[in-house]
């Protein structure tokens, strides 16, 4: 169901003008340290893919692509939900090697979005991927990308403040690393989201791990399609959002599935018949490198820095009655 929150005495912290100058520096220069921090190079992406190649995102499984038969092909086109998988792809067609890595502007639609503050049926992010040795796969190489991105966001924030000194937005830069389980085990009378809420608000940026597998209550503590994170090897990037007194979501990443995690995943999500795609083929025949890689919400990173309230104050897309309706209200300007 759509929602739409207005903190009590919001108001938006930029004019429109400033906002989309705002937005522009924040992109410019948080490519730049992501790039250094993790050694990528940017290239080009696709919009969309071949249906039957398997290289599209399958997100939670129930999610439909947005999808046009294309006459010159013969072929049926889908609008991609992310690059999980095609950076990988990539990665190996355009000739990179251990240590270096590729990142891409990912522009998407997710139709089945409900609609809110932070979600839209308007994807932006930067995707990133990198390859990795076999020995790399490991929690501390984990965790040491993680700081290196929080560095990049923190490095980003602070010229943002020096360029824009009437924004009071403040970040933490020291990360707290915890697992589903050790937080379900620390709250488990709350829900996921109240989890996360507790933990967040208490060490402000936390890196959440291991999401997608089935905890001790029987239930992941969220969704994650089986054929790209390592579920075992992945998490998330939360921030205290203090405008929206929340945690806030930033990049979903991990190290993604090797032969063997994949088969196991594979099986576990009941997804066996994607073994016959030719991504899903090359995976479980090695023909593919090892990575690392995540996403990085474009729009969500210039909601935390500036301090907007609603997704729609940074980007364009479209929105329900309600919404409009309330943001009209409140004086809030949706792009």
């Amino acid at each position: 169901m759509n929602s739409v929150y207005i903190p009590e005495g919001y108001k938006s912290p930029l004019t429109i003008y400033e906002m989309q100058r705002a937005i522009e520096f924040i992109k410019k220069n948080f490519q730049y340290h992501l790039s250094s921090q993790l050694n990528l190079k940017r290239v080009s992406a696709p919009l969309f893919v071949d249906e039957a190649s398997g290289l599209n995102d399958n997100l939670n499984g129930y999610e439909r692509p947005v999808s046009f038969d294309v006459p010159a092909t013969g072929k049926e086109g889908q609008v991609v939900h992310s690059l999980a998988k095609w950076k990988r792809f990539a990665l190996k067609k355009y000739n990179f090697y251990v240590g270096k890595g590729l990142y891409t502007d990912m522009n998407a639609i997710r139709r089945d979005e409900e609609l809110d503050n932070i979600h839209s049926i308007y994807v932006d992010q930067w995707d990133w991927e990198k390859i990795i040795r076999r020995e790399d796969r490991n929690i501390e190489y984990l965790k040491d990308t993680v700081k290196r991105i929080v560095n990049a966001i923190c490095d980003t924030h602070g010229q943002l403040l020096n360029e824009f000194p009437i924004l009071g937005t403040k970040l933490n830069r020291d990360v707290f690393f915890i697992t589903t389980q050790e937080l379900e085990d620390m709250y488990p009378d709350m829900d996921a989201h109240e989890r996360e809420n507790a933990i967040v608000k208490e060490h402000k940026t936390v890196f959440l791990m291991k999401i997608g597998g089935a905890l001790k209550s029987g239930k992941p503590h969220d969704g994650r399609a089986p054929d790209y994170d390592d579920w075992e090897l992945n998490g998330d990037i939360l921030f205290w959002n203090d405008v929206l007194g929340r945690a806030f979501e930033v990049s979903s990443m991990g190290i993604r599935v090797d032969e063997k995690s994949l088969d196991k995943q594979l099986t576990i999500a009941g997804c066996d018949d994607r073994r016959n795609l030719p991504f899903h083929k090359m995976l479980l025949n090695g023909e593919l490198p090892l990575t690392i890689g995540g996403g990085i919400g474009q729009s969500r990173l210039c909601m935390l820095l500036i301090g907007t309230a609603h997704i729609g104050e940074v980007h364009s897309s479209m929105w329900d009655d309600k919404t409009v309706e309330a943001c009209e209200k409140a004086g809030i300007m949706l792009l």
